[in-house]
């Protein structure tokens, strides 16, 4: 019997926890599968008392016997990459036998991360809050349809390829101010894609039908989050990269058919890094105190995260546009030993009341909020107090969708499965 792709994503403004439920869920899968974003991603992983944060690879390396790839849609920085491979066989795991890459997948030069760089700056005061990581620009140039793949790295003429489209990004240079400087680091970036060609290049969709045929089990794991989405989010304060369920049938090459259950991860509360509209954020001691607790700082950048409620109508969005069959919740203890938590139920536009995600959402938009009770200390071994299971069953009701996943803790074994059902309002 053919097997299905089930998809795991993010449905807010991304750092959700996917990595943990991605860990936590492996077994159950023969393959997981990356299919979009590059190393912006930071997916945290903890076990054995040991942090793990992955940004290219996939999350099931940590499972024996789980196939990882490197899909199509994802765009690839070769320094980082071998850079988190190295760090991976530090700590006892040797992720080459398992471990496949799209020759699909397109590569994040030296000089893409510099016209990153130079075009946030460029922007003053109107930054997007970009990683410069070279995303944008790289997929700027495989729309534009410059740009180089991994294939390209087992052609003979691969370096007159990367010298020609260096050419083009050098002109490109000439619109900025600023002398932009890159060149220091090209000769590690060369080294890299040499060492690359030690890993395993597959026609991934090819790959991938063949498992599916032979009835293997594949988790598509998204990066970001729904509301980063390039055509969905909060444009442009988005990333470059379709974030939705949909993407992964892109950023695979699998038929939409073929889509099995879709995962929506969230935080009890909302986090956002960057710049961007952010309706619930709280400039108060109560946002300081969740960001503390939450340790909520960026895993890829290090930067302070935005803090705030969980909003409803956000979520309900996500839930929509990605067409989620279940839900996760991450980071409930956060919100631990808090007498009153609120949800943003709503919005206030202009004095008019919305319960949907509007087009803009700017800062003319003021939220609405409902208040419940909170609880206090969350254990995995026991079960939710009534106010916890009354929080849940509140989404749930908001959502139409069960939520299966309760996260209590940063360790891979606070995590708890919940047996539900709701039916959708």
């Amino acid at each position: 019997m053919e097997a299905r792709v089930d998809v795991l994503l993010g449905a807010q403004w991304g750092d959700e926890g996917k990595g943990k439920v991605v860990d936590v869920v492996a077994p159950d899968y023969a393959v997981i599968a990356r299919f979009q974003g590059g190393p912006n991603a930071g997916h945290t992983l903890i076990f054995d008392g040991k942090k793990h944060v992955l940004h290219t690879i996939p999350s099931g390396v940590f499972r024996e016997g789980v196939w990882n790839l490197v899909g199509n849609g994802v765009v690839i920085d070769p320094v980082i990459f071998l850079r988190e491979v190295k760090e991976l066989d530090d700590a006892g795991v040797d992720v080459r036998p398992r471990l496949l890459i799209s020759r699909r997948a397109h590569l994040i030069l030296p000089t893409h991360r510099a016209l990153d760089a130079a075009s946030e700056a460029d922007k003053g005061k109107e930054k997007i809050g970009s990683t410069l990581k070279g995303i944008g620009p790289t997929y700027m140039d495989k729309t534009g349809r410059n740009g180089l793949r991994m294939g390209d790295i087992e052609r003979p003429d691969f370096k007159e390829r990367y010298n020609a489209l260096v050419a083009k990004h050098e002109r490109l240079f000439s619109i900025y101010d600023k002398e932009v400087e890159w060149r220091s680091k090209e000769e590690e970036w060369l080294n890299a894609v040499e060492a690359l060609r030690q890993f395993t290049l597959v026609d991934s969709e090819q790959w991938l039908d063949k498992q599916l045929r032979e009835g293997r089990s594949v988790l598509a794991e998204g990066a970001q989050g729904t509301l980063l989405d390039i055509d969905f989010g909060t444009y442009p304060f988005v990333t470059s990269s379709n974030t939705i369920s949909a993407g992964a049938c892109i950023g695979l090459g699998v038929g939409p058919g073929r889509i099995g259950k879709v995962i929506g991860i969230f935080k009890a509360y909302c986090t956002r890094v960057g710049s961007g509209p952010f309706p619930t954020e709280l400039h108060d001691a109560v946002g300081d105190a969740i960001r503390t607790a939450g340790n909520e700082f960026g895993s890829t950048t290090g930067r302070p995260r935005r803090c705030g409620w969980l909003d409803l109508p956000a979520l309900r969005y996500a839930v929509m546009i990605n067409g989620v069959t279940e839900l996760a919740m991450m980071k409930a203890d956060v919100l631990s030993g808090m007498d009153t938590i609120r949800v943003c139920t709503g919005y206030s536009i202009h004095g008019e009341k919305t319960d949907t995600l509007p087009f803009d959402l700017s800062a003319d938009v003021e939220p609405i909020y409902t208040d419940m009770k909170g609880w206090g200390k969350l254990d995995p071994d026991q079960a939710l107090p009534a106010t916890a299971e009354a929080y849940i069953a509140y989404i749930e009701k908001a959502t139409g969708v069960p939520v299966r996943i309760v996260s209590v803790g940063p360790d891979r074994s606070a995590t708890m499965v919940r047996e539900v059902a709701v039916e959708a309002p």
